[in-house]
């Protein structure tokens, strides 16, 4: 029974080892991720347009959706004629200022003649008092007229304020797609009542993906920020390799993820470590692979 008990443990070792090729480990293992992007409504009404599918590859800044303006536009057209209508107010009040203004010169004009007649003893010194009081009189008024102006001009520029912010709004409500990349979800349908801050679909860059792996604090010696390093996936019956660089290192050490299962392994402190890796279109979110440091990469 021994005998027979070692030879069925030499047959799986066997087996064991021939499956795993050379017996070599990878450096670290881990999965893919991409950063994801929720693009939600800016605004509040029904999708008139609104054309994204998933699995969609979209450009930066495509026009993707329109959100209702209607209401939007008679507001903005409303507080327009509200703002004529006050300038028309603003327009009379600085048309007296205009009137007090030549009569200022022609009054001042006066004063220079008066001065240049009492030079000559043809004038009296009345007549000069008299119209420096109309200068001054005329002075006041205009003061007067510039400060009922003043309330005038800060409601029209309130008005334009509101005009600004519904233009703004407006501009929210056409939908822009913020970056390149691949739609993953999508939450919303044409015609749909959608509101603000909403999700409406959910969109990565996947041309580079980031493999995010642990390793040993032992490792660390033989990585570095930019090196290149192998990459592998499952491929049928073999395995698939990429070339990636090393984009971020964690400078402090964590728990052994989840992900690791084994009692022994869950206890150590690891360091995170992602790899930029081009995609050809086999690469996903959350695909597992393996990562290989060649030592020799400098």
């Amino acid at each position: 029974m021994k005998a027979t008990y070692k030879i069925i443990i030499a047959i799986t070792l066997t087996t064991f080892l021939s499956c795993s090729g050379n017996g070599d480990k990878a450096d670290g293992y881990g999965n893919f991720e991409a950063t994801e992007t929720t693009v939600s409504a800016e605004a509040n009404g029904k999708l008139l347009f609104f054309d994204v599918e998933e699995g969609h590859v979209l450009e930066e800044n495509t026009v993707v959706g329109v959100i209702d303006t209607i209401q939007l536009s008679l507001q903005r057209d409303q507080l327009q004629a509200t703002k004529n209508t006050i300038f028309s107010k603003s327009r009379n009040v600085l048309s007296q200022r205009e009137v007090l203004k030549e009569q200022l010169k022609v009054a001042q004009n006066d004063q220079q003649r008066i001065v240049n007649l009492i030079k000559e003893n043809a004038a009296t010194p009345k007549q000069l008092d008299d119209i420096n009081g109309q200068i001054e009189i005329l002075k006041q008024q205009m003061k007067s007229v510039e400060t009922q102006n003043a309330p005038i001009v800060n409601e029209v520029k309130g008005i334009e304020i509101q005009i600004q912010q519904i233009e703004d709004k407006i501009q929210k409500s056409i939908i822009q797609n913020p970056i390149k990349g691949t739609v993953l979800a999508k939450y919303a349908e044409p015609n749909e009542i959608t509101a603000f801050g909403k999700p409406l679909y959910k969109i990565a860059d996947l041309d580079i993906m980031e493999l995010r792996v642990y390793i040993s604090e032992t490792q660390l010696a033989n990585i570095k920020m930019g090196q290149k390093v192998e990459v592998k996936i499952d491929d049928a019956n073999s395995m698939k390799s990429y070339k990636g660089t090393v984009s971020w290192i964690s400078d402090s050490a964590e728990f052994t993820p989840k992900i690791i299962q084994t009692k022994e392994e869950r206890v150590n402190l690891v360091y995170a470590v992602k790899i930029r890796v081009k995609n050809d279109g086999s690469l996903k979110i959350g695909m597992p692979a393996e990562m290989w440091i060649d030592n020799g990469n400098e």
